[in-house]
């Protein structure tokens, strides 16, 4: 029998917040305004949602979600998440997935738009910023996947709608499912496909905070734990630690947070698939 995809989508965000990836919040780290409860609440709030996202508009599963998510925590926690499991939540099972999405992104309306704007001012990311055209401030006047494309060039989550995901199916999930095949905890399958990712790819949410040169600087850091050969050595242990206290002195203005949003694409990609299945054997 096939999970509930609410289910899938809520066990998808705990796996993501309850590994301890260097920089975000975990269940033995929190940060002064957010907390590993409310990652747990956030997760919980979005299962109706995304269980009704096959027969909704895509639109408003994003709007509902983020409305419910408000209803139990007072900050954001879970906006990119929302924005990325929403599509994939709504193909049919028994679809598959990648082609599935592409089929949802290519079919997304003004309307779509309207609400997923709506949804964001309602979630108050930081670090957003402006833009002369289609600002999230302002009601679009052009399909959602349009207004992503806009974004692209300088946030993960946009770009992930303008390019069907590619990410998420063509590097995180197989390093996730690489990782899980070689006999390694779910955990630490999680911790290095986000080190990976942030690795090759520059995080945009701490661009936008920080600027190009931290973020990259960033990546340049997670390459280097990987390099030392994590998490099979005594160095690379000492390294992620490393990484860790370096992401966390600026407050949380280096939290690698888009990474972890498209982590939690593919898990929940490797949930569906069964590639991890419930109930996860050994846990984390």
């Amino acid at each position: 029998m096939t999970p509930e995809i609410g289910l899938l989508a809520q066990s998808a965000c705990l796996l993501e917040a309850t590994a301890r990836k260097p920089g975000n919040v975990h269940r033995f780290r929190d940060f002064d305004d957010v907390t590993y409860l409310d990652f747990a609440l956030s997760a919980a709030a979005i299962g109706p949602a995304m269980d009704q996202a096959s027969a909704t508009p895509l639109g408003l599963t994003i709007l509902r979600a983020v409305e419910a998510t408000r209803r139990v925590v007072a900050t954001n926690t879970n906006l990119g998440i929302i924005l990325l499991l929403a599509p994939m939540a709504a193909v049919p099972v028994g679809q598959d997935l990648r082609e599935g999405v592409a089929r949802v992104l290519e079919r997304t309306t003004v309307e779509d738009a309207v609400l997923t704007y709506r949804a964001i001012r309602l979630a108050m990311p930081g670090g957003l910023g402006s833009s002369s055209d289609q600002d999230v401030a302002d009601d679009p006047t052009i399909n959602l996947r349009d207004a992503m494309r806009l974004a692209a060039d300088r946030d993960l989550v946009a770009r992930l709608y303008a390019l069907d995901f590619v990410d998420v199916f063509d590097r995180a999930l197989p390093r996730l499912s690489g990782s899980i095949a070689r006999g390694w905890s779910i955990e630490t399958s999680i911790i290095d496909a986000y080190l990976d990712f942030l690795a090759h790819h520059p995080d945009t949410l701490i661009a936008r905070k920080r600027g190009e040169a931290t973020a990259v600087e960033t990546s340049r850091r997670a390459a280097q734990v990987l390099a030392t050969g994590w998490p099979e050595t005594s160095e690379g242990l000492q390294a992620i630690r490393d990484f860790d206290d370096w992401l966390r002195l600026d407050g949380h203005a280096r939290n690698p947070g888009a990474t972890a949003d498209l982590i939690t694409a593919a898990l929940f990609a490797a949930l569906r698939s069964g590639t991890i299945q419930l109930p996860v054997v050994g846990g984390l």
